[in-house]
């Protein structure tokens, strides 16, 4: 996995004047991977990483100066084309985590707000990132960046064209519920799981009042393909989940490229003794031909990326409080952080949790070889 990551990285051109040059572009990167792996947090944590691990590093870098300085670190992630390290992490990915041939490939896209990037001087808003997450091994496939949460359609195609979506369900929220979007990723082998809300007002209508007469009605003919309940985090959860592949009701749903499959999902919600009970009622399209159960569960796992990816990155890696505001270092950074959750991930040599194993990665350099070794 380190050559798989050491030949990604020395894909990014060196933006540098190459007679100002001390440090090499590939030692100052995988300094920072590790230390990031480690817990660092800022470029004067990651300097101070590379101090401290000065000869272990040795080991397998040129170092021909020595280790850098946190002002290095800083200049030279902001000069870094994040675009480029974002197309050497994609061809990471793509070359170091396969999947098994037979097993279920989820992949569900979202984008998370680094809150604290926001810049008043320059009047910029904070940096919005959309990611591509494999919900089954908790990997992050891709990374783009927009100025801001309604940007996220303009960078979806580009993002969904560089992954592998072969076999793939691809799940994404209201926002990305698109013909063009839907076609895209069937034009790439893969099935859509989209939510669907008021932003297709007339889609969304039309489904709606289709499902209250014909599943939420009293005396309704369909009948859930899948009801449970769930009493975990102090609360009774009831789910109800309706499935309806006739598409003829639903005429302002012809022009969707492969719709298969139009589902309702009911949740009720109680928490015993307080005696208050809500109850919500989304809807989905979705172009894949799965038994209904299958497509409750691939619902539920679309939510893994916020708990998987955005929770973990915010308290498990303090992204929110970053306070870096410049654009390409703020990008880079967050780059950093996924490729060390990737790594920590991967490894199943030691039982701990994801922080623990930064920490213990950390500590102990055989370790930090294991996880970068893969």
């Amino acid at each position: 996995m380190l050559e798989a990551l050491i030949a990604a990285l020395e894909t990014i051109e060196d933006p540098r004047c190459e007679w100002k040059v001390e440090h090499r572009l590939l030692d100052i990167l995988v300094i920072a991977v590790c230390a990031v792996l480690g817990e660092a947090e800022s470029f004067e944590d990651i300097a101070l990483y590379g101090r401290c691990k000065h000869e272990w590093l040795a080991r397998f870098l040129a170092l021909p100066n020595g280790i850098p300085s946190h002002d290095t670190f800083r200049r030279v992630l902001m000069l870094v084309d994040p675009d480029a390290f974002e197309r050497s992490f994609l061809g990471w990915v793509r070359a170091a985590f396969r999947p098994e041939a037979d097993a279920p490939r989820q992949v569900a896209v979202d984008g998370k707000t680094v809150r604290r990037s926001f810049d008043r001087r320059a009047s910029r808003s904070p940096l919005h990132l959309v990611s591509a997450y494999a919900t089954e091994g908790g990997i992050v496939l891709a990374q783009r960046a927009t100025e801001t949460k309604g940007g996220e359609l303009a960078v979806l195609p580009d993002l969904l064209d560089g992954l592998d979506l072969a076999g793939c369900l691809v799940s994404l929220d209201a926002l990305a519920c698109q013909p063009g979007i839907a076609e895209r990723i069937a034009g790439r082998g893969g099935d859509y799981l989209l939510a669907l809300k008021g932003n297709r007002r007339k889609a969304h209508a039309e489904v709606k009042a289709w499902f209250a007469a014909n599943a939420f009605a009293l005396g309704a003919p369909l009948r859930p393909c899948f009801d449970a309940f769930d009493d975990g985090h102090g609360r009774l959860v009831r789910r109800r989940v309706f499935a309806c592949t006739d598409l003829a009701p639903f005429a302002a749903l012809a022009d969707w490229p492969g719709l298969a499959t139009v589902v309702a999902v009911e949740t009720i919600r109680g928490i015993p003794g307080r005696g208050k009970i809500t109850t919500e009622i989304r809807h989905y399209l979705s172009s894949a031909r799965l038994p209904p159960e299958r497509l409750a569960a691939a619902i539920r796992s679309h939510w893994r990326v916020e708990n998987g990816l955005h929770w973990v990155l915010d308290v498990g890696f303090r992204e929110d409080a970053s306070r870096v505001r410049e654009r390409n270092a703020a990008r880079n950074l967050a780059l950093l952080r996924k490729i060390a959750l990737n790594l920590a991930r991967a490894d199943d040599t030691l039982k701990a949790s994801l922080k623990g194993k930064r920490k213990y990665a950390g500590w102990d350099d055989a370790f930090m070889a294991t996880l970068l070794a893969g």
